[in-house]
């Protein structure tokens, strides 16, 4: 019998004994955690549908955010780090969070499907740079910087373009309410 897979989601540390090597995030987040915001799109890590965010702890003591296609990581890599998904980005008061309400102001999606990972990819970003977005000496990505964050993401309605320009937006907007 294998050790179990303990990782941080939703607010509480998740145990996931027998879990088959090759079960994917994916799999646990929508047949196991019953979260459907993470959408399924090409199971083949080519669409960005289905774009979580892993968090791990650096030599530092912080946090590395990194985003990854869930149709393709394997549940036991999760094995103490954090996950990160698209429901968890909801403010304490039910308002959106400043990525998300980025979208909506730019009109960054259409149809909605790929929008869950967009989102995902963009907050990734957000997270590495929103140290630095709280300070004086803040930087904000460049449009290229951020289009390259957004190349694991397909999307057939919207364009890029109101995407981009969300993901510029999103670092105007006051930091998220803790």
């Amino acid at each position: 019998m294998s050790q179990p897979i303990r990782f941080y989601h939703r607010n509480a540390i998740r145990e996931v004994s027998d879990a088959p090597v090759t079960r994917t995030v994916l799999q646990y987040l929508r047949e196991d955690a019953h979260c459907t915001g993470t959408k399924e799109g090409c199971a083949e890590g080519d669409c960005g549908a289905c774009t979580v965010v892993i968090g791990e702890r650096d030599e530092a003591g912080g946090v590395n955010f990194k985003s990854v296609n869930a149709c393709i990581q394997f549940l036991p890599t999760l094995d103490g780090r954090v996950l990160f998904t698209v429901e968890d980005l909801r403010q304490p008061d039910g308002s959106l969070h400043p990525v998300q309400q980025a979208m909506v102001d730019c009109h960054g999606s259409q149809c909605g499907f790929c929008t869950p990972g967009f989102v995902m990819s963009m907050w990734s970003l957000y997270e590495k740079h929103g140290h630095e977005h709280a300070c004086a000496n803040k930087t904000v990505p460049s449009r290229t910087d951020i289009s390259n964050a957004l190349t694991g993401n397909l999307c057939r309605c919207t364009g890029y373009r109101p995407i981009v320009d969300a993901a510029v937006h999103m670092f105007d907007a006051p930091p998220p309410k803790a």
